[in-house]
Formats: structure tokens, sequence, C-alpha cells
């Protein structure tokens, strides 16, 4: 195939066609912002600072709980291992300078790797399945973190916290927005589009026909596993940096609103489809919703049930997709 050809290929029908859920997320994000700038007494940069650092950790845990999901798996212990990484960087981080901070973050992350890649050799060794070998270490991870701070404190180097809360470059653009696309381009595209990536789709769509072609199927798992403990870790580690502080019981609110961002972002939980634009998407979609019910003075516990619609109404629409495909 010649270049021109290659090019005249890609046509806006087929990219809509084939990112035309990840588009659809991205537009009803760009909705939801201007309803909330709308209903907004004032809407500022403060405004825009406060987006981001509600949404950082939840776009990290989403990116994680995506990676496993897209390789078939699911990991109910990503809130839990959030937690961790949380309290343990904001002990090791207090009175710590800059530098020091850093490299205990380099450290955690790998921390995060190998504590993925064990829950991935758990799930491949036993042949248990996913939901309850991670429903296990989500208790485990969830002890440990209260082993290293039982009540919330600890600290981190302001420089570390201006990570996530300051806006260096411009005002309305905050330093927790470039982090989220800065993981994304650098660590999540150049594995997508090599043999990793496309290992991990293929045995999230079809194991067997995966193992037949060649794929390492256990290695494999292991691997995403581990992929995704590092975006909990990088998750975790947010936490600190727009909090300041840790907290045993910080990853909570992650697991299962991770799974919401998934369902939303398109990833099919099946495995095999989907990407990780769309769930970081979705977790902002699912921030929003919440700033817009406090600037409206609904309580703001009513976001859950319209989470919950919204996740009702994306499986309907994706199942009528899927049914007017194979008519």
């Amino acid at each position: 195939m010649t270049v021109a050809s290659a090019s005249a290929s890609v046509t806006p029908r087929r990219v809509a066609i084939r990112h035309g859920w990840t588009i659809g997320i991205y537009l009803l994000m760009m909705i939801l912002l201007w309803i909330e700038v709308a209903v907004a007494p004032a809407f500022t940069s403060f405004d825009i600072g406060s987006l981001i650092i509600g949404t950082m950790p939840l776009a990290f845990a989403a990116m994680a709980q995506a990676t496993v999901v897209i390789s078939g798996g699911i990991d109910l212990s990503v809130g839990s291992v959030m937690a961790l990484i949380n309290v343990a960087s904001a002990k090791l981080m207090e009175g710590e300078a800059i530098g020091t901070a850093l490299l205990i973050a380099a450290g955690l992350i790998v921390m995060g790797a190998l504590i993925g890649a064990s829950t991935g050799l758990a799930v491949t060794l036993t042949k248990v399945p996913d939901i309850v070998v991670t429903l296990a270490t989500s208790f485990i991870w969830g002890g440990v973190a209260l082993l290293v701070l039982r009540e919330p404190g600890g600290g981190a180097p302001i420089q570390f916290t201006d990570i996530g809360g300051a806006a260096t470059f411009w005002e309305w653009i905050p330093n927790g927005a470039i982090v989220i696309a800065v993981v994304l381009v650098a660590v999540w595209l150049p594995i997508r589009w090599r043999k990793p990536g496309y290992a991990i789709y293929a045995i999230g769509s079809d194991r067997e026909a995966a193992h037949l072609s060649g794929v390492n199927v256990p290695r494999t798992q292991v691997w995403a596993y581990a992929l995704g403990g590092v975006f909990a870790a990088i998750g975790g580690l947010s936490l600190t940096a727009t909090t300041g502080i840790g907290s045993p019981y910080s990853g909570e609110f992650y697991t299962l609103n991770s799974v919401a961002a998934v369902v939303l972002g398109g990833v099919s939980l099946l495995g095999g489809k989907g990407g990780l634009a769309g769930p970081v998407a979705a977790a902002f979609c699912l921030t929003i919703i919440i700033a817009i019910m406090t600037f409206l003075g609904v309580d703001p516990n009513y976001a859950q049930v319209i989470q919950g619609g919204l996740i009702v109404l994306v499986v309907m629409a994706g199942g009528l997709v899927l049914l007017r495909r194979r008519a």
C-alpha cells in the first residue's frame, strides 16, 4: 500500500466509526463543562484548578482499571493500592526536599508495578477468577495501608503538592492536567501501538486465539496487571500531590468509580475493546457532575444517582449498537 492510498483510507467516516465512542464522551465532557460554566456564579481559573484536583486521582484510577479490563480481567484492588501508595508517600516524604520526594515517588511507582504483577501472578497461577483474587488483595493492601498510617497525616514538600494543585505555565492550564496528558502519551501510547499492547488487546478479545497466535497469555496477564499497578501508584501519588497528606481510607471512592469511568469511557467489560483516552474523559465527566450539583445547591449525593443512570444508559446504548451491527 502506498502512502497516498494509506492516507486516503483514513477518512472522517472511518475515524468516526472507529473512535465514535471516544469522540462522543469528549463531546459530553465539553457539554458538561459548558453547563458548569453557565451555572457557576463566576467561573475562574480557580474552578478549573479545583476540577483538575478532583479529577486527577480518578483519571489514573480509570487508566489502571481500563488496562486490566482491556486484557479481559478486572481489578477491585485499585483503590486499596492507591491508598497504600498515598500513605506511604505521605509518610516518607514528610520533611524531605523535592529531590528526595521525587526519588521516593519513583520507588513507589516501581512498588505499584510489583504489586500489580503479584496480583497478575496470583490470577494466572491459581486460575481463580480475577474478581475474587482482586477482592482479596484489596483487603490485604487496605490493611497494609492502615499499618503504615492509622490516621490521616504525613506530608509532602510544597513543590510536590504544586504538581497537583498549582499552575506553573498558565493559570488556566493546571499542572495536574499536564501530568495526566504526559502520562497518557508517554506511558500508554508507546505500549498501545507495540507488541505488548497488541498482546493485551489480543488476550482480551479471545485468549485461545491469542495463544494459538503465539501470545504468551499468562505473561501478558501479569504485564497488564503490572501496568495497571503503575497507573494506580501514580494515582496514589496524585492523592498526595492534591491533598498534601496521606489517608488509609483515601482509596475507598476510587475502585467502583474507576469501573464507572471505564464503562462510560467505552471500554468493553468483556475485554479487547476501548482505550485509555475515553476513561480519562469519563473521569472528568463524573467529577464535573458533582461540581454542577454543588453550584446548583443540590445534595452532591444525588450525583451518585446520575452517575449510575449514565452508566445504565451507556451500557444499554452499547448493547443496542452491538445488536444493530449483528443484524
